[in-house]
């Protein structure tokens, strides 16, 4: 499914390069969205992107991580704690889509010139979720090897402090929702699984 994700949003956001009115009826416009009822922007904008090194950079996220959650899904899914192991996946990463742009939504309601694409929300959601089950794998950062559980914590605090700064025309606010999303995603399915995490720090195996 990770596959077909990344296909789909490739091809969307290739053919939005080349077509402005499209990119402009796909992107996440949050004046759109509440005062003109276009209430697909929220999903749809995940789909776009800004160029193609924000695409390459998001799917090559998603591709890696994306197919751990997968993975992980299935196993949960043998364990007996998913039915539709799947249709979790696909719930899971539109939901990470529309849970990453609820602040902005908020924010930037009256603001017609506010805009903003791409899946980084959703492909932090991804991240996260993969780090929760496996928290001491090793996440290359500049080609630095560095702990999934501490990168967690860096990437959001990093996060929250740009989303308070701003001025760089990057979502920061969505890295942060996507990362809680994803990070929290798992007591959704299960509460016990907290203590799955409990016990993974324990291992603590670099």
């Amino acid at each position: 499914m990770t596959l077909i994700i990344i296909v789909v949003t490739a091809l969307v956001s290739i053919l939005a390069f080349y077509d402005h009115s499209m990119f402009a009826r796909l992107q996440f416009n949050a004046y759109q969205v509440i005062h003109r009822r276009q209430y697909y922007r929220i999903v749809t904008h995940g789909f776009v992107h800004a160029n193609w090194w924000h695409l390459f950079v998001n799917m090559f996220v998603l591709y890696f991580f994306g197919t751990s959650a997968e993975h992980i899904i299935g196993q949960l899914a043998t364990a007996g704690l998913v039915k539709f192991p799947v249709a979790l996946y696909i719930v899971f990463y539109v939901l990470a889509i529309v849970f990453s742009s609820s602040i902005s939504l908020y924010k930037q309601k009256d603001n017609y010139l506010y805009n903003s694409v791409g899946a980084s929300g959703a492909t932090s959601a991804v991240l996260m979720f993969s780090i929760f089950f496996n928290p001491w794998q090793m996440i290359g950062v500049y080609f630095i090897p560095v702990p999934g559980i501490i990168f967690a914590v860096l990437y959001i605090i990093y996060s929250q402090y740009m989303a308070k700064r701003g001025g760089d025309n990057i979502a920061h606010d969505a890295h942060l929702l996507g990362s809680v999303f994803g990070f929290i995603f798992p007591l959704f399915i299960d509460l016990g699984l907290i203590y799955y995490f409990i016990e993974s720090l324990k291992r603590f195996q670099i």
